[in-house]
């Protein structure tokens, strides 16, 4: 399996430590990286082949690869894999909101801290926005009932909906709260939504010429 860093995370760690939430910004890290392992998990047990992690600003990425006969157990307008995708994404928010539970019962040192990292990494990942948790599940289910073309679609106008829905939200809650570290979550996720954008417009012009 490769591995990849995404450099923009040296940016991201610039600006949590000048702005004195490091602490924070390594325990979000640290539970990040339980999330994707026990996405790996699932997939292996669903018999994906990881084959590449990438370390990223907000976390970690694993690209899984299916088996050429899941591609080929149609389900309604798709296949087995959507299915498979569904509870791999599934599988990374849930770790969250078990170890939300489980750390409410503790009593150790970074407690409040730990729970805040993973209501966090739960909260962004359900998003609605691809390649997010809560963007893949919609994607998957969208391919499902709708097909390819037509759920690529939704879930591009799904995914320009969210980001300005978010960033009404978030400048709001910047102005409340007074935290600029959600100023740098709104920036990640917009750099996300335009490369899928870009991404989309170009698959779009291939499919049209």
């Amino acid at each position: 399996m490769n591995f990849r860093v995404d450099l923009k995370i040296i940016v991201f760690l610039i600006l949590f430590y000048l702005t004195n939430q490091m602490k924070i910004y390594l325990i979000i890290m640290e539970f990040a990286l339980l999330h994707e392992l026990a996405h790996l998990l699932v997939g292996i047990i669903l018999k994906f082949k990881p084959q590449e992690m990438e370390l990223m600003p907000f976390g970690f990425f694993i690209t899984l690869g299916a088996k050429i006969e899941d591609y080929n157990k149609h389900i309604l307008k798709s296949n087995m894999v959507q299915l498979k995708y569904i509870f791999v994404a599934i599988a990374g928010p849930l770790l969250n909101f078990i170890l939300i539970i489980i750390l409410s019962y503790t009593n150790l040192k970074f407690k409040q801290e730990m729970i805040y990292a993973n209501l966090i990494l739960l909260l962004l990942n359900l998003i609605p926005i691809y390649p997010l948790d809560g963007g893949r599940i919609f994607q998957s289910i969208f391919r499902i009932f709708l097909g390819k073309k037509t759920a690529d679609k939704s879930i591009n106008i799904l995914n320009n909906t969210c980001i300005v829905l978010l960033t009404i939200a978030s400048s709001i809650a910047i102005l409340y709260f007074k935290n600029i570290a959600i100023l740098f979550v709104l920036v990640y996720l917009w750099n996300i939504v335009i490369r899928e954008n870009k991404k989309f417009e170009f698959e779009d012009r291939i499919v049209k010429t």
